[in-house]
């Protein structure tokens, strides 16, 4: 398995129970395509460097994970096709 590390801005303008939903189905999904979540890094609400979106806030989640290289392919694709999420990033964490 292949450490991962993802970068993901949710929305600013959901109510503050949705967060945590969010977050969770992305748990879920990495979980149930054979991944296992090292660490999950909530920073919460921050200031975006520029406007996203016409958000200038996001809600921000680091999450590191292992997981084989098919992995990346769908989070990314759930990323992308999501309303909550207004940015994201998946990398490869070298050793």
């Amino acid at each position: 398995m292949r450490k991962y590390e993802t970068m993901y801005i949710i929305r600013p303008d959901l109510t503050e129970e949705k967060y945590p939903q969010v977050v969770e189905k992305y748990a879920a999904l990495i979980q149930n395509n054979g991944g296992e979540i090292v660490k999950t890094d909530i920073w919460g609400r921050r200031r975006l460097a520029y406007e996203i979106n016409k958000f200038q806030e996001g809600f921000y989640v680091v999450v590191k994970f292992l997981g084989d290289a098919k992995l990346p392919a769908e989070l990314e694709r759930n990323f992308r096709i999501s309303d909550d999420v207004i940015r994201y990033l998946v990398v490869n964490e070298e050793e």
